[in-house]
């Protein structure tokens, strides 16, 4: 497989972000088993580029979470699935006590100077709303830690920002089909209008729904993607 040929001289990033996009699908479809070593130079035949492009890729993906080092080299990350439930938990935990924290008179009603901007880009997604891409997880990310922030509670946030940062790789999967895209945008603009206008209990019930048919998803397809794995590993063997 080699990716789209586009000079790597051409266009800044072109070949550069080519390459990011087409290891990142590998990996997240199983196409790269979870056991395989990345070698710069085996990727970058695979590809049909130097080793530039996959070395730049490789980094961005241990940035993302992707792609994990050990004594041995690099290796696709596969987060243990028996975990995701324990990290949902602490997920929801501190996602909804920005809500209930107000609604039990511990804290002051979300600052609409914090929340206003940022719903203000959802409606923007909501008329243009992106093709499917892995990479939408970082847009979900900051509408939920701005939405923490808001709420008066910026140590609820960073709490946050680091279980994402466990569970970004898998959550990736979320982001794969034109109705996942829209069902997010469309859920994140709701939670958000409702809390504006001070509907608090509808905004908790309406995050928490939001939060489980994530979970339902990103579970689904990653025990497909494991399982894809695992049948390549076998073809190879």
């Amino acid at each position: 497989m080699t990716v789209a040929a586009t000079s790597e001289a051409g266009p800044t990033g072109s070949r550069r972000e080519q390459v990011y996009r087409a290891l990142r699908a590998d990996l997240m479809s199983g196409r790269i088993g979870p056991a395989e070593r990345l070698s710069e130079e085996r990727l970058a035949e695979m590809y049909g580029v130097s080793r530039t492009p996959v070395r730049e890729a490789l980094l961005r993906l241990q940035a993302d979470g992707l792609v994990q080092r050990d004594v041995r080299g690099l290796f696709p990350y596969r987060p243990r699935l028996e975990d995701l439930a324990d990290l949902y938990e602490l997920r929801i935990t501190l996602e909804v006590r920005g809500i209930r924290r107000i609604l039990d008179g511990s804290g002051d009603r979300h600052d609409p100077e914090v929340l206003g901007p940022e719903l203000a880009r959802w409606y923007a997604l909501r008329d243009e709303t992106p093709e499917p891409d892995a990479g939408f997880v970082a847009l979900d990310e900051r509408f939920h830690t701005t939405l923490l922030a808001a709420a008066g509670n910026r140590a609820l946030s960073d709490a946050l920002a680091g279980v994402n940062a466990r569970v970004r790789p898998v959550r990736m999967f979320d982001y794969l089909t034109p109705d996942r895209m829209s069902a997010t945008v469309s859920e994140h603009i709701t939670v958000a209008e409702l809390i504006l206008d001070g509907q608090l209990q509808r905004a908790h019930d309406a995050l928490l729904s939001h939060i489980d048919e994530s979970r339902a998803v990103v579970i689904d397809r990653a025990q497909q993607a494991r399982a894809m794995a695992r049948m390549a590993s076998a073809v190879r063997d």
